[in-house]
């Protein structure tokens, strides 16, 4: 393991010089800084014997900054200027102004929800980075237990234990389908009318509740699905059906905006229904900036935990 730098001098050495670098006299210096004058020269001649250079030329008519100054006066600027703004940085971190929130979401999430509170989030609190992942339930649930997300937009299957959540949108599903496909001219739809369509669905392990509801409607009416296909995230399977490759399940908060290629119907009768929840650990309670989120999303009050 290396050895820790020890530095021969304080910040207070640093601090000295500048003042002086910047009066270019030692008693407005000392004044400025509300410290003894003798006090003063003694620190910049410390900080000069531990640098092993010479930093200011006294003269009768005052002081000179060296090109040794002039290259340890730059060097130290941004420094003093990032240690001066520690205080108020970390007040703001602590007040939800600025900080870092991680959010994972679905693709439901995004075609719903996640776009006004994004947009009001924002708004609202600029100084705030938010790092969006699109991944599935299963993912998401890991995440949030490991911490490594700060909250998450998923479909919960049973209780998440601790984890807690607000639901967002609970609808039924309907049908979207090639705007060529015979059955587009429906109005309405039933699952068996589609026994003999193929189907564009997502891989069980990424949200088993809503895939066995999905066969549990089919069930109810007596059919067996016929999957074409399998793919992730959503979008994909959108493109799917524009493509004319099968058909799949939407709800209709989804399908409020959709290309001309395709069509979407209302179930009639069993359908699988959807429920998105956002979702995030507890305890221990939210830190600012992922409380200022939560407040922004409705699911908690500005500073609840």
């Amino acid at each position: 393991m290396p050895r820790e730098y020890q530095f021969p001098f304080e910040l207070r050495h640093l601090v000295y010089f500048r003042e002086v670098a910047r009066q270019l006299h030692f008693r407005r210096a000392a004044e400025s800084l509300a410290v003894a004058q003798p006090a003063l020269s003694r620190a910049v001649a410390q900080l000069e014997a531990a640098l092993g250079s010479n930093l200011l030329d006294r003269t009768r008519h005052g002081v000179e900054i060296t090109p040794a100054g002039r290259l340890l006066l730059e060097r130290i600027e941004p420094i003093l200027r990032g240690i001066a703004a520690i205080p108020g940085d970390l007040q703001a971190l602590a007040s939800g102004e600025v900080g870092r929130v991680r959010v994972a979401f679905t693709g439901l999430a995004m075609a719903t929800v996640l776009p006004r509170i994004l947009r009001d989030f924002h708004q609202r609190h600029p100084g705030i980075r938010l790092e969006l992942t699109e991944s599935p339930t299963s993912v998401q649930l890991a995440s949030l237990h490991a911490g490594e997300i700060g909250c998450g937009f998923f479909h919960p299957d049973a209780p998440t234990p601790g984890l807690r959540t607000r639901l967002l949108l609970q609808e039924r599903n309907g049908i979207l389908l090639p705007a060529a496909h015979p059955l587009a001219a429906r109005e309405q739809l039933r699952l068996r009318d589609l026994a003999a369509t193929p189907f564009v669905l997502f891989p069980r392990t990424h949200n088993p509740g809503f895939y066995d509801r999905i066969l549990a409607a089919f069930t109810k009416v007596g059919v067996v699905p016929r999957v074409a296909e399998e793919i992730w995230p959503r979008v994909n399977g959108v493109g799917l059906v524009r493509a004319g490759l099968g058909v799949t399940f939407m709800t209709p908060s989804e399908a409020q905006h959709l290309p001309p290629e395709v069509a979407f119907r209302p179930l009639e009768g069993p359908a699988p229904e959807s429920r998105l929840v956002l979702g995030w650990r507890q305890p221990p309670a939210p830190e600012p900036a992922l409380a200022a989120f939560l407040a922004v999303a409705g699911v908690t009050k500005p500073g609840a935990a």
